[in-house]
């Protein structure tokens, strides 16, 4: 099974969960296109890299969620696409990617809030889902980040009905 990013559930609400993310590394690519468009160009660079395209003959095994990331809201064009490394995985410990494009970058242990769905992750859903998300942790007295994740976690053959996705957004 496929190794998944991990967390802690602090605590879960009606419609979503607040958690603790442990620190991870992120293989990421910046795009500036729309959200479909930047999400499958960025694909190939990433699986490249952990598929021995880095300055090594290592691969690096595939984690869960890949991440669209946007500092504005899900409506923008301007994009950071994900892998997260395995856990436990540092900088010192990756190789260096040979594709210029594709960075490595560390991110510490973070609370975010974070909400489940099922079905194909486009952008007009995926809005309508950071729009509730906010609304609902708002509702809550949580102060949020600007920053918005799209995280998908299943191949694009999966059935849509049963494709398990999530929004998730820091706390500010």
């Amino acid at each position: 099974m496929t190794q998944r990013q991990k967390f802690q559930v602090l605590e879960k609400f009606e419609l979503f969960e607040l958690r603790q993310y442990e620190p991870c590394v992120l293989a990421e690519v910046s795009m500036t296109d729309s959200y479909g468009s930047a999400s499958t160009k960025a694909f190939r660079p990433l699986f490249s890299y952990i598929s021995k395209g880095n300055q090594t003959s290592q691969s690096i095994a595939m984690t869960a969620p890949v991440i669209a990331a946007t500092q504005d809201s899900i409506a923008s064009d301007n994009w950071k696409i994900s892998f997260v490394m395995p856990a436990g995985s540092t900088l010192k410990d990756l190789p260096l990617p040979s594709e210029a494009r594709v960075i490595l970058r560390e991110i510490g242990e973070e609370r975010c809030v974070a909400l489940a769905f099922r079905g194909r992750a486009t952008q007009s859903l995926c809005e309508k889902k950071e729009a509730l998300l906010r609304s609902a942790a708002h509702e809550k007295s949580f102060t949020l980040a600007g920053e918005s994740r799209i995280c998908r976690f299943d191949p694009p053959f999966k059935p849509v009905l049963l494709m398990y996705n999530e929004i998730v957004i820091p706390l500010a």
